[in-house]
């Protein structure tokens, strides 16, 4: 390895938002995460939704009413299919 050229590895406190931290090594002294290991619905098991700007709440107020559209419309009738001459 060449001198100088290369970022300090050093130890890094981890800290989550739901209050967890752990020690691990990186470039930066300190990291802030939003979900770890111990929140995580992969790891956890459990669903937990995560809404910071309340997204969610915003997608069903405005869609709520729409329903299937899809359904309301009806079905397009066929167009005949052209005969081969003979």
């Amino acid at each position: 390895m060449k001198d100088g050229i290369h970022p300090r590895y050093i130890e890094t406190d981890v800290r989550c938002g739901c209050g967890n931290s752990f020690t691990t090594r990186s470039t930066v002294p300190e990291l802030k995460v939003d979900i770890c290991n111990a929140c995580h619905p992969f790891f956890t098991g459990k669903l937990k939704f995560v809404d910071t700007a309340g997204r969610i709440e915003k997608f069903k107020s405005k869609f709520a009413s729409a329903g299937y559209a899809s359904l309301k419309k009806g079905k397009k009738p066929a167009a005949p299919a052209e005969q081969p001459a003979s």
